[in-house]
């Protein structure tokens, strides 16, 4: 080959790959992953193993002198809370695909993907899976924070999807920007999947168990503890998130607002009002005449800025906006007497006295830590974040860290 012709196409080649390696053209972004099981292992759902490592830690949920640690998509990780000061970690009980537990009277409901299963934990030395009530939970979909979706085919017939594993990448912009207009919106929100949630999407209320999925409440009738009733789902909007109940009312936490239904009749659920706000993903909780919203912008969410809203809900058939206070990232919140504490995420845990929700004073704030969900009890406080799970006490001018349980 000629000398000058083999230089020219080196020259050619090395401007291609620096054109290729420009990383103005590049981004990091949120990949979710699809993760697959066989329906064999799927259905086998329910063992109770000796403990482990958590691999992804979600919600938690309190009962009696036991914290519940959800392992997204996995199972729960049972903790023995009777020494708070010292919680020791039980048993693992092993459910596919699931994200959410409530419990009522020694019994505990979870779902796992499209299944409601049913243990008595009255013995914990011994949990049995007594109930599987199967696809009543028809569209539990739920959706991780997540910038690209992966899709992958699977054969039906073996295998099922459980969940995703979300991680950061580096992808070509072009690539990103034409994948997003190539999605199928509605083959999207048919799809029998999983999302990452912040907060509770079941609540027991009375002899009645409420779940949210994507866009429907879905109701059970649970007098009959070991036993639920499926009874008919009430279509509630889009994008529901989370649900939080006082007296005779459903609050439902969703990416465009929070909605707000009657349960006097409390197998049909009647919509009575709903606060819009921009798209991001938040909860809600309730005190007094006030609404308390986190909204997490980025990401997925769709908002850009993220915020606590306290709506007023004095007049419950029309909530409107007292006041919004900026926040960094929050994900779960919840309220004690007069104190609200908000998990910022990265920013750590934050106390506000709300004596004055037009001036919310902040009487706490532990920066070295990741948050995620907040239990607020009688005796104490319970917050889960980046695998640990941290307990502290009550003082009268805000809280001091009582423990601290690395679930690794």
């Amino acid at each position: 080959m000629n000398k000058m012709l083999w230089l020219a196409l080196v020259f050619v080649a090395f401007i291609s790959c620096s054109e290729d390696l420009d990383d103005s053209k590049f981004a990091d972004y949120l990949v979710a992953k699809p993760v697959t099981i066989s329906i064999a292992e799927f259905e086998k759902g329910g063992d109770i193993i000796a403990p482990r490592p958590i691999e992804e830690s979600g919600k938690i949920y309190a009962y009696e002198d036991y914290i519940f640690v959800n392992d997204a998509y996995k199972g729960i990780h049972l903790i023995d809370n009777s020494n708070p000061k010292n919680p020791v970690k039980r048993a693992f009980i092993n459910i596919a695909g699931n994200v959410d537990i409530s419990v009522k009277d020694n019994f505990l409901y979870a779902d796992s993907m499209q299944d409601l299963l049913v243990f008595d934990i009255s013995n914990m030395d011994n949990i049995k899976l007594v109930n599987r009530l199967k696809g009543v939970l028809r569209d539990n979909i739920v959706w991780p924070t997540a910038e690209i979706y992966e899709w992958e085919d699977i054969d039906t017939n073996k295998e099922i999807q459980v969940g995703w594993k979300v991680v950061t990448e580096r992808r070509l912009k072009v690539e990103v920007q034409n994948r997003f207009e190539n999605i199928d919106i509605m083959a999207m929100a048919d799809a029998s999947v999983g999302q990452g949630g912040s907060l509770a999407r079941f609540k027991i209320v009375s002899d009645y168990l409420y779940a949210v999925d994507n866009h429907s409440i879905n109701v059970f009738d649970i007098s009959d503890l070991e036993n639920p009733k499926d009874l008919d789902d009430v279509y509630a909007g889009f994008d529901i998130e989370t649900i939080f109940n006082r007296d005779n009312h459903l609050f439902l936490g969703s990416k465009s607002g929070m909605y707000i239904y009657d349960i006097t009749n409390p197998s049909i659920p009647e919509f009575v009002s709903e606060f819009q706000h921009g798209t991001a993903c938040d909860p809600v909780v309730v005190a007094g005449d006030y609404a308390y919203v986190t909204l997490r912008g980025g990401n997925a969410c769709g908002a850009t800025e993220s915020g606590l809203f306290i709506i007023d809900i004095s007049d419950i058939t029309t909530p409107v906006l007292a006041k919004m206070y900026a926040l960094d990232g929050p994900y779960g919140l919840g309220i004690k007497d007069e104190k609200l504490f908000v998990c910022d995420g990265d920013s750590g845990l934050r106390v506000f006295d709300k004596t004055d929700v037009d001036n919310l004073v902040e009487i706490n704030h532990f920066k070295d830590i990741i948050t995620f969900d907040v239990i607020p009890r009688e005796e104490n406080l319970i917050m889960i974040g980046d695998d640990i799970l941290y307990q502290y006490e009550y003082l009268e001018d805000g809280i001091a860290l009582l423990s601290r349980l690395n679930l690794e």
